[in-house]
Order: C-alpha cells, then sequence, then structure tokens
C-alpha cells in the first residue's frame, strides 16, 4: 500500500488525497480472516485496523528502517534502506474515516485529516448535524494539543440535490430522507444517518446555512447518483455550483 500510494502521488504530481479508515460492516462474517489477518490478544479489528494504519504511516514518512542484503541482486544506497517509491509531501495529505469523537481524536493525533461521512455514531442523542460539528471540535482541539505545526483539513459529506428542472424533480422531488435517521450498524454500535437535501436552490440555501458541520469543515464532499450517469451528475455538480454555492459564499 505504502509504494501503490506514493506511486499515484507522484504520477499524479503530488496531488492524491487518500482517505482511509478500518471500514464498514462488511458482507462476511470476519472477512479480513480469508486474507490472513488476525487481531492480536484482546484487540478487536478496529484496533487492527488502526495499528495498520500507525505502521502506514511510519512507512510513508521516509523513515529508512529496512537492513540491506549485504549480498544485494542490485547495489543499495548506504545505510538502510526506506520503501521506494518514495513521495515527501504524500503523509500530509492522508485522511481518516471518523465516525467516533474517540478516533477523530485519534487522528487529529496522528497527523491525519479527517473526514466524517453522512453517518457517525450516535453518541448522546442529538441531531446528525450537531453531533458531526462536536466531532469536528473535538479533533480541532485534539491536532492543537498534538502540536502540529501545519493546519489539518476536514471534510464531511452530504447528498445534496438542486431541483432545477422536471428531470431532478422526477428523481429526488419526492425525496422522503429529510430528517435523519437511527440504525445499528453492527450488534455493538447504535449509527445515526444524516439527512439528505433536495429541494429549489433558494431553499437549499437557507437548509445548508443551518447545517452546523457543513459550517464547521473546511471541505465538502457532494454523494453523487452514479448509476444515473455521468451526464447527469454533471447536471448536478453544476447545478450546486451555479444555484447554490454563490449563495453560501463556497468557493
Amino acid at each position: 500500500m505504502a509504494e501503490d500510494s506514493a506511486a499515484a502521488d507522484l504520477i499524479s504530481g503530488e496531488r492524491l488525497q487518500l482517505g482511509i479508515s478500518r471500514g464498514s460492516p462488511e458482507q462476511v462474517i470476519e472477512g479480513w480472516r480469508y486474507f490472513g489477518y488476525e487481531p492480536g490478544e484482546n484487540a478487536s479489528e478496529a484496533d487492527m485496523a488502526r495499528a495498520h494504519t500507525e505502521t502506514y504511516l511510519k512507512i510513508i514518512e521516509g523513515t529508512q528502517f529496512a537492513e540491506p542484503n549485504p549480498r544485494p541482486m542490485f547495489p543499495n544506497p548506504p545505510g538502510k534502506l526506506r520503501v521506494e517509491p518514495y513521495s515527501e509531501t504524500l503523509r500530509d495529505r492522508i485522511w481518516w474515516g471518523s465516525s467516533s469523537l474517540a478516533t477523530a481524536r485519534w487522528a487529529a493525533g496522528l497527523g491525519m485529516n479527517l473526514q466524517s461521512s453522512t453517518l457517525k455514531n450516535d453518541e448522546n442523542g442529538k441531531p446528525f448535524h450537531i453531533q458531526q460539528r462536536e466531532q469536528i471540535e473535538a479533533y480541532r482541539e485534539a491536532w492543537k494539543e498534538a502540536g502540529h505545526e501545519r493546519e489539518p483539513r476536514v471534510s464531511v459529506s452530504r447528498s445534496i440535490f438542486a431541483l432545477v428542472n422536471e428531470e431532478d424533480r422526477r428523481y429526488f422531488g419526492l425525496d422522503r430522507q429529510t430528517k435523519d435517521q437511527i440504525g445499528n450498524i453492527d450488534d455493538q454500535t447504535r449509527a445515526i444517518f444524516g439527512r439528505s437535501y433536495a429541494a429549489e436552490p433558494d431553499v437549499l440555501v437557507e437548509e445548508l446555512a443551518e447545517d452546523e458541520a457543513i459550517q464547521a469543515a473546511d471541505t465538502l464532499l457532494l454523494t453523487v447518483p452514479n448509476q444515473l450517469g455521468v451526464d447527469y451528475n454533471a447536471h448536478v455538480l453544476e447545478s450546486i455550483l451555479t444555484h447554490v454555492a454563490p449563495g453560501l459564499g463556497w468557493r
């Protein structure tokens, strides 16, 4: 993974923004076991994922850690070796997908940017956007306490559809997901799912201005209905950029 991500970053001119996470519930029971992964003693699969993430972060920092073979097939530079290829700036563009206050603070301590999606653990019963704003605040406070020199980035995800023609109204005009939803993503975790936004542009501007997490974040990721095709999704994005973003002062 370290090799592939560094290669992709260098090929793209150091523009890769890489989001990683422990993942969502799987279609099979303990699927990671089929690939040779086993949590350590008294550890969960989430603990294992975070431990692997910490190892990955150390590797992409460029630390020279591996003892070279004294009789290599090809000549080595002097000293210990690092993973190649190496991107000097990739470490600052790793994002952690967090669903809780605890993992947001953990990500901040390690100097990762924060991704918060359209769901998170329901930790206090408040509306989704307020819980997400509190998560962002906890992350930024932990970042400050860790003493990192650069400014972190924070993204939130939303489903937003501006109804500007009859096709939009047919697809999303009857959208009923206008309120947060509560559900269980596994036996131990109660989750809150954020609402969708589908309305006329002037209504969207008013509704989105009241979303506290959007206001707290510096980056908004838009989920799109990819099954409707490239042309329609380009229209969805263009409608938001043209009819909604100016009213909210978004860049």
